[in-house]
């Protein structure tokens, strides 16, 4: 293929262009687009969420170190990324910076709530992205069929595949 016959890479304009209620990510110079979750989703996301910041975030009957975020903005070298939750631990992050539209450190664990309309991203687009990034733990929920992948970093190439 010519260089003339190739699609323009997509940028960070097209995600901001996006209609309200949208959220976009780039990988591999794609745009990807999809309406927010559903109540489901974010809920399942939100559980899992308040279930790791007690003892791991907080401390409580566990061993504290980390910092979770819901739906952070993550700019991992030219893609653009948003998981459903991420975590870091402290010793690689001190404190999530507090005015910063997005972070470009890579998280430590991740998760993504799969639906059918993000799935096919989440899995054989963004796992390879986070394996190159170095994200040590890749967890994959999937509400519907009411399972729960983990994936190593050295999995995290693209499940199923």
């Amino acid at each position: 293929m010519g260089r003339g016959d190739r699609k323009k890479p997509a940028t960070y304009e097209d995600i901001e262009a996006l209609p309200v209620g949208w959220v976009g990510e780039i990988v591999d110079d794609a745009l990807y687009a999809s309406p927010r979750p559903v109540p489901r989703h974010l809920r399942v996301a939100s559980r899992l969420g308040a279930l790791l910041m007690l003892p791991f975030e907080f401390g409580r009957d566990g061993p504290d170190g980390w910092w979770f975020l819901d739906e952070p903005e993550l700019h991992l070298g030219p893609d653009v990324v948003v998981p459903d939750v991420a975590g870091w631990r402290r010793a690689r992050m001190a404190e999530p910076p507090s005015d910063a539209p997005w972070l470009t450190l890579a998280p430590d664990w991740v998760c993504e709530v799969l639906s059918p309309s993000t799935e096919s991203v989440d899995r054989f687009r963004k796992l390879p992205v986070y394996r190159r990034e170095g994200v040590g733990h890749v967890w994959l929920i999937d509400p519907a069929r009411r399972t729960l992948e983990a994936y190593l970093a050295s999995q995290a190439s693209g499940a199923g595949r």
